[in-house]
């Protein structure tokens, strides 16, 4: 006859802090820099650049910013030590700005909508310059995944000098730390949607396709793409009318940290629950919270769970 499972061994009440030395082990740790640097932040959409310029600047850093046109917050007008505009398609402007306010790194914060590049007329909607046509032919012709767009936009900045350093090296507190953000535990069952959500989404970074994963009974529900991740939930509570399905986003296996690093905020805790999601599981030591007390107290209120694991926990789990 076998016994039944304590207390201890049951994934939904053990803490995770059992696990915290393995975590501590082979999580990556972004080191603040020594000495004061002139920093050009290139700003997409969302809270991320915001909160990088604030953190930056109480770390003794010049934050020079770049705000993509139509898509950074104003906010950052507030925030940067000098802050202005230029359109998405002109990187020869950009990289002249830059260089005009001798940068010493240069960083990449926010999320840029893809989307504009399959609006009908876009070359005539963006009016790209020669800087960023030579990129687009020279360095992205053979396809448009995240990791190469981003990587060419690198690549033809450092052609003048320009070098690209992660936000974590400078904001290191930015990413989240390892453990239950919330009161409420995932059950069982969701813990069981966790694990086999991780894998999905870890093959959906793997192919560059995107970052998170809806689970709900062991079946998937949506996959994240071009999109972005509040639209993927909103999906998932479209195609799963009876909520309570788990949100997995996780980083690329080869995640490059100087872009495209996983973020979640305020609205995504919003979206899950308009959307009837009930458990956001993320990947400690790799992913950026914006507003963490904020974040865990709204999704208190909602009633979500929010746990940050990671693959080796998450095995251990799977062979208890």
């Amino acid at each position: 006859m076998t016994s039944s499972p304590s207390p201890e061994s049951n994934p939904a009440t053990q803490p995770l802090s059992l696990f915290q030395a393995d975590v501590e082990q082979h999580a990556p740790v972004a080191q603040a820099t020594e000495r004061p640097m002139r920093l050009g932040l290139l700003a997409g959409a969302g809270e991320f650049p915001i909160q990088f310029a604030v953190a930056a600047r109480n770390a003794g850093h010049y934050v020079y910013g770049l705000g993509v046109a139509g898509m950074a917050s104003e906010k950052l007008f507030d925030v940067c030590d000098e802050f202005r505009f230029a359109p998405l398609a002109r990187m020869g402007k950009s990289i002249r700005l830059l260089r005009n306010a001798r940068v010493d790194r240069v960083i990449m914060a926010g999320k840029i909508e893809k989307t504009v590049l399959f609006h009908p007329f876009r070359w005539i909607r963006l009016m790209p310059d020669w800087r960023t046509i030579h990129m687009w032919y020279r360095y992205a012709r053979e396809n448009k995944k995240d990791d190469t767009i981003l990587l060419a936009i690198i690549r033809e900045f450092e052609r003048d000098g320009l070098v690209f350093d992660s936000a974590l090296k400078y904001a290191p507190e930015l990413l989240v730390k390892h453990g239950f953000l919330t009161q409420r535990r995932p059950t069982p069952g969701q813990w069981k949607d966790i694990r086999f959500g991780w894998e999905l989404a870890r093959e959906m970074g793997r192919l560059d396709i995107g970052q998170t994963v809806v689970v709900n009974d062991t079946a998937v529900i949506a996959v994240e793409a071009i999109e972005g991740t509040d639209r993927c939930i909103r999906r998932a509570g479209e195609l799963c009318r009876r909520g309570g399905f788990t949100v997995v986003k996780v980083a690329k296996p080869q995640q490059d940290m100087r872009f495209d690093v996983p973020t979640v905020g305020m609205d995504t805790i919003r979206t899950m629950h308009e959307a009837g999601g009930k458990v956001l599981a993320i990947e400690a030591g790799m992913t950026i919270i914006i507003n963490p007390h904020e974040v865990a107290a709204l999704a208190d209120r909602f009633g979500i769970s929010i746990v940050a694991v990671n693959a080796e926990e998450l095995a251990l789990l799977s062979a208890a």
